[in-house]
Parts: structure tokens; C-alpha cells; sequence
């Protein structure tokens, strides 16, 4: 049967439903569009319809073929009638046959609206008082009270592919997605899941937008600052995509929602910037048998690993029995970050993640990947399952737990360092040289020991004395005062907010 045609009978919609049956199909829609007996106020007795076939033929394929790129169904076709038509008789017929029913939808509305904008058809309408006239179809459209639907999301470039076609489609549709955060990893991994159409993504992030987020965020806007992410996050995929459903979770991933929050998806991307969240993720992951992929970056590097409870690849936990401890590393406010750093390989994570649910080849198996930027030097490195762990359980992890440090009592507030002095602390600097260089601290004496140098010889602080790490922002200072407690540091603080704060 042809995609599009002309009759000058009356349309057997019973045999054109038929021709559209198959199998996969989940969802059939039909649009009818019938003779009615008033137009502009005026009583209708009858129409005739008149088309340049020829060319209306041709064009009526193009917009058949063009619904079948633009969404993933499986069969369709739209006949016309031509001639003399009595009321109530049965002039188009558009019939959809998809995987699910909101494709099917979505491609008979197209197909209408298409048809009556750019085939050369015309219509004359008999009226009651003897007139008639000819009508385009164009302008009858114009005028009607319904206005013509959104464009919809067009997946043909990525349906094209071997490996996704219409199977893969429905399969991205019906696929749930975890993201852990909406920074610098998140915006490119959001914004790329959707677009490829996947069916339903929860994003949670307890954050606000920043100023200084946005050279490595494009997702955002200037004006957006001080507004919770996830839901400007939702909003722009909303945009992007209107057909998939987004979730926002304005919270923290903790231990007390990580389940939860799980349960109800296929696949968690761990786009956080810290290592509490991140290993929670991946605790959580393991334990209730869900895939994951997690991403860090430093500066001009990042890494890459994807955990799969059905196969040998390792967890976090495989690689880094003990949880790292947050600031003991540099974040992006404290290390620096070129902004498409995080863009490159929060992108690598979205790719991992399509290739994960469509199934396709070269997925990460048993390894980590690393990437420096600055030379484009790629590494892939083994990272085995641990020993301990078989059949996708793991010997480390029996149950999810939060940090076990508290920071109660490691945290001082000053108005000012010379506060601090007078209040009996030694003060440390344990930012990097190049920091003390932009920027000293002026007017109180102080000791200056890079944070590294000062955890691989703690010593070099007696333990009788009270002493205040500082360092930008306050992140440092407190990892390497949690640190130095453990090494039998007594009585070490971190300041507060860091210089920053002051």
C-alpha cells in the first residue's frame, strides 16, 4: 500500500487499519477527518475536493516519510478523497501504528497538519443558499481554532544508526536514569540524555546556581544565580525535550534517602564533586545491583569507570578500599578547573551511558580511563574486580553508612587571624606557594606549610600546642584537620570559611 494516495471512493478504513497492524506495535492512532455541514457561519450541503495529484502525490510521500524520521514508528499512511462528498462522509484518513502510543500520536498529528499546510488541495464548499466557492486548504487551516502543536523531538539522526533504529529508541524510552548532581559533569550528561530521548531522568542536587559555576555550566543563565539547579535543570530539559519525564530531587544524596532515591531506576551517573558522595553512590549501587558510572576531574584531567553488577568491573571500593577524604584533594573551587574539562568527560559519561542501554559494543570492562587534556594522552588502565568480591557482591560493603568523622568542635570562627592569635592558636597557611604568592596573609605571624607536605610529616607539629589551619575557603583546612586528628594531632582546627570567610 502506498504511504499517501487519492481515492474517489469511499475510504475502507477497516482494511487501511489492518495494513497498519504489526507485531511490536503498542499503539495505533487514526485521525478522521469528515464532511460537516457548516463553514464561516454558513450551512454546508455538499464539497467537492480538487487536487493538483501529481505533485500533491509526491509531497504527501515526502510528509509521510518525514513523520517516519521524526519519530520511531513502525508503519503509517494518510489517504485523501477527491471528487463529490456528501455530509458526514469520510474525506482524510491518517493512521499511525508505534511501539507506543505517544509516538503514534505525536506522528498522525504531524502528518495531518503537514497535509493540510503544503499539498495543493482545494475544496468548494455548496451552500444552503445556492452559492459556492472554492477554498484553498492552506488557508482553511490558517483559520482553524487549533493552533499547530510544538515541533516534536526529531531522533532520526540517532535512529539512523546501527545499533539504535527503532528497537533502540522505544528501549532509551522505557530507560530510567539516576544523575547525582547537575554541575560540571551533570549539565552535559542531562542535556545529552535528554535529547537522546530518554524516557525518564531524576536529577538531584541540594545546590543553588553560582556565578562562578557558569563558565563550566552552559545549562544556566546569568540570571539564574541564587536559584536551585535541579530545577533549573529540569527546566531546560523540559525545554530541550517536553516528551520525557524529568524528576528533581532539591536534596543531598545521603545515606538515609540513597536507596530510595535508587530504587526506582536503572542506571545512576555519579556526577558529584566530592568523594563522600561518590563512594556513597557507589555503596549504593552495589547493594542494590544497579550500574553506574562515575567521572572526577582535576584541573586539566579526568577519569572515567563504569561499574556493572552483571559483569567483572570493578566498584570505587575495588580500587580505593577507604573513601578519600573530602578538601585532602582539591575541588574545582580550591584547584581550578578549565571549564571544558568537566564538559569533555561529563559528554564521555553520557556516551557510556547511551552504549550502556542500548547495549552497544566498547563499553569499559574491568578498567579505568584516563584523560590529561593539556596532551590529549588517553590511559586506559585495568582495574579487576577485587578477589574478595564475586557474583556482584562486594566483601567491603555490607550496608550504607554516612561519614564517620564529625566535625563537631574541628570548625572555629574568627573576625579575624590576630583574634585567633590572641586567642591562643598557632597559626598554619597550608595553601600551595603559588597561592601564598597572589596572595599573603598580612599583619599576624604565621607558619606556612603546604597541606601535602604537612600529612606526609605530621610531626612537624607538637601535639601540646593548639594550632589553626587555614586555607582559602575553608575545605582544606578542614580535611587536613580531620586527618591530622587521626594521625594524633590532638589539639588542630580549620578556620572557618578559610582567608575567604574572613
Amino acid at each position: 500500500m502506498s504511504a499517501f494516495r487519492f481515492s474517489t471512493t469511499t475510504i475502507n478504513v477497516a482494511s487501511l487499519r489492518d495494513a497498519l497492524a504489526d507485531p511490536a506495535a503498542g499503539g495505533y492512532a487514526a485521525f478522521e477527518g469528515w464532511v460537516r455541514n457548516h463553514s464561516d457561519g454558513q450551512a454546508v450541503t455538499q464539497l467537492e475536493y480538487e487536487a493538483f495529484e501529481a505533485l500533491a502525490a509526491k509531497e504527501g510521500e515526502r510528509i509521510v516519510d518525514e513523520a517516519r524520521r521524526r519519530f520511531p514508528i513502525l508503519k503509517a499512511a494518510c489517504v485523501h478523497r477527491v471528487g463529490d462528498l456528501e455530509i458526514g462522509e469520510l474525506a482524510v484518513w491518517v493512521g499511525v501504528s508505534a511501539h507506543h502510543r505517544d509516538e503514534a500520536f505525536a506522528a498522525c498529528r504531524f502528518i495531518i497538519d503537514e497535509v493540510k499546510h503544503r499539498l495543493p488541495i482545494w475544496k468548494k464548499e455548496h451552500y444552503v443558499s445556492g452559492d459556492s466557492g472554492w477554498v484553498n486548504c492552506e488557508r482553511c487551516a490558517e483559520h482553524e481554532p487549533s493552533p499547530r502543536p510544538s515541533p516534536a523531538p526529531d531522533y532520526s539522526r540517532q535512529i539512523a544508526l546501527e545499533g539504535v533504529g527503532p528497537a533502540g529508541q522505544a528501549k532509551l524510552r522505557a530507560s530510567r536514569v539516576l544523575v547525582v548532581g547537575a554541575g560540571g559533569l551533570g549539565a552535559p550528561v542531562l542535556s545529552y540524555l535528554a535529547g537522546a530521548g530518554v524516557g525518564t531522568i531524576g536529577i538531584v542536587d541540594g545546590d543553588v546556581l553560582d556565578a562562578s559555576n557558569l563558565h563550566r555550566q552552559p545549562l544556566y543563565a546569568l540570571a539564574d544565580i541564587g536559584k536551585p539547579k535541579a530545577e533549573l535543570a529540569a527546566a531546560r530539559l523540559h525545554g530541550l525535550n517536553p516528551e520525557i519525564n524529568i524528576r528533581t530531587y532539591a536534596q543531598r544524596f545521603d545515606a538515609d534517602n540513597a536507596s530510595t532515591l535508587l530504587s526506582d531506576y536503572d542506571l545512576a551517573i555519579d556526577c558529584s564533586d566530592n568523594f563522600a558522595t561518590k563512594f556513597l553512590l557507589n555503596d549504593a549501587c552495589v547493594l542494590a545491583g544497579k550500574a553506574a558510572i562515575f567521572a572526577s576531574v582535576y584541573q586539566y584531567e579526568g577519569q572515567l569507570q563504569l561499574y556493572r553488577p552483571d559483569n567483572d568491573s570493578a566498584c570505587l571500593r575495588c580500587l580505593w578500599p577507604e573513601a578519600t577524604r573530602d578538601g585532602i584533594v582539591g575541588n574545582c573551587a580550591e584547584a581550578g578547573v578549565l571549564g571544558p574539562v568537566p564538559g569533555v568527560l561529563g559528554s564521555l559519561q553520557a556516551i557510556e551511558a547511551l552504549k550502556l542501554l542500548l547495549d552497544l559494543p566498547g563499553q569499559l570492562a574491568g578498567e579505568l580511563l584516563i584523560l590529561d587534556l593539556t596532551t590529549y594522552e588517553t590511559r586506559r588502565i585495568r582495574a579487576p574486580r577485587a578477589e574478595p568480591c564475586t557474583g556482584g557482591a562486594c566483601a567491603r560493603i555490607t550496608a550504607l553508612k554516612g561519614p564517620e568523622d564529625s566535625i563537631d568542635g574541628l570548625e572555629v570562627s574568627f573576625a579575624s587571624l590576630d583574634r585567633a592569635r590572641r586567642a591562643g592558636y598557632e597559626i598554619v597557611d597550608i595553601r600551595e606557594h603559588r597561592e601564598v604568592a597572589v596572595e599573603p596573609m598580612m599583619g599576624v605571624p604565621y607558619t606556612h606549610i603546604p597541606m601535602g607536605s604537612l600529612l606526609a610529616d605530621p610531626h612537624a607539629l607538637d601535639p601540646e600546642h593548639r594550632y589553626l589551619l587555614v586555607c582559602a575557603r575553608g575545605a582544606r583546612s578542614l580535611a587536613a584537620a580531620l586527618e591530622l586528628r587521626h594521625q594524633g594531632v590532638p589539639r588542630v582546627y580549620s578556620l572557618r570559611g578559610g582567608i575567604a570567610g574572613l
